[in-house]
């Protein structure tokens, strides 16, 4: 099977050069320098192109392709203990991924030389399918996606959540409302006198909503591979997802252990971050107590005695452990594996029951948290 294009040569450029057929692009002229070449595998590969509307990327469902107790593979970073006959089919697998996904870049009038450089390279080592290119594409066509998309943690969790921005929004949104409701209940009829504590309540409350959302999103992992001298600690996390329940891309799959390595990895960064909002937020309130009342000598502060270090590791905890497992399940089972598959093609609707979803796991939050 063949296929011609005018820029083969510039477009594959960054491809490796194999022994196989040529691969040109259908409408081109003559060619009259030196054609890559590709090997195609031994099962027929589907070209065909999808429109950039109704995308479904494949992901496996369980067993040893990504179930809950994972496989004998390690994911994106992991090595598998399979036979020979498993990593042929691997080999097979990558290159029909990569041929397809760079067809999709063609049919796209791109080059891999216009794209992020991490996907460029997921592209050419086939560690990604072709929907992931799609999606990609129609991402793009929006002016704030694709804005987005030049940031690589953006990138990665968008192609694989689409309403990741909007469960952001939905997430911060409902904070920024509960957090207020709160502070006007304890606050009462002085709560416009100290709008100031109330802007750096709810600041740090954006800035803990956000994170909640951020680490434990499913992602599709576009990183490098790790350097050959990395530790055995660095490499364990490397192959670790970021959501424990998220389900793995068709062809890959994730042990149990690192998915309880997710949930410490993460853990460990929600500590950091809610010990770090708590004393910021914490340390402001302190800092305008002092401040009204060296202006105003007749103000008088409020919990003064509270304990910032203590109060703030508290928080810290709380988010390390409780917000770490609500939030791991919301994302990765309920979301991913409940919702979006019955949902996927009434987006509406969809995010209209994530909305009600996340409200829910908000208010329990903050029964725990009382």
């Amino acid at each position: 099977m063949s296929l011609s294009s005018s820029s083969s040569s510039h477009f594959l450029s960054r491809t490796t050069t194999t022994t196989a057929t040529t691969f040109i692009h259908p409408f081109s002229p003559p060619i009259h320098h030196r054609h890559h070449r590709l090997s195609l595998p031994r099962h027929p590969i589907s070209l065909s192109y999808t429109p950039l509307t109704h995308i479904t990327v494949p992901f496996s469902t369980g067993g040893n392709d990504g179930g809950i107790t994972g496989g004998s593979s390690g994911g994106s970073g992991g090595g598998g203990d399979g036979d020979g006959d498993e990593g042929e089919d691997d080999k097979e697998r990558e290159e029909r991924n990569r041929i397809e996904s760079i067809w999709v870049v063609v049919k796209a009038g791109k080059t891999l030389n216009t794209l992020p450089s991490d996907l460029a390279a997921a592209i050419e080592g086939g560690r990604i399918p072709k929907e992931i290119v799609l999606r990609y594409f129609e991402l793009e066509k929006n002016g704030v996606f694709k804005w987005l998309l030049g940031f690589g943690g953006f990138r990665e969790r968008l192609l694989a959540d689409d309403l990741f921005l909007a469960k952001v929004a939905m997430e911060c949104g409902v904070g920024i409302f509960t957090k207020t409701a709160a502070e006007y209940e304890r606050r009462k009829e002085n709560f416009t006198k100290e709008l100031d504590f109330v802007l750096a309540d709810v600041v740090m409350a954006i800035i803990a909503d956000f994170m909640l959302v951020w680490l434990p999103a499913p992602t599709v992992s576009l990183r490098a591979p790790l350097a050959i001298s990395a530790g055995p600690i660095a490499k364990f996390f490397y192959g670790c997802p970021d959501n424990a329940f998220q389900v793995a891309m068709a062809g890959t799959s994730y042990s149990f252990l690192q998915r309880v390595g997710a949930i410490v990895r993460n853990g460990a960064k929600l500590f950091v971050v809610g010990t770090s909002a708590s004393l910021i937020g914490t340390g402001a309130t302190h800092l305008l107590i002092n401040i009204r009342k060296t202006i105003d000598k007749t103000f008088e502060g409020e919990a003064d005695d509270v304990p910032i270090i203590p109060t703030s590791i508290a928080y810290g905890v709380y988010m390390a452990v409780s917000s770490n497992l609500r939030y791991q399940v919301l994302a990765g089972i309920i979301e991913q594996r409940i919702l979006e598959p019955v949902l996927h093609q009434q987006k509406l609707l969809l995010s209209a029951v994530c909305f009600a979803v996340r409200t829910g796991n908000t208010f329990l939050g903050s029964l725990l948290l009382g």
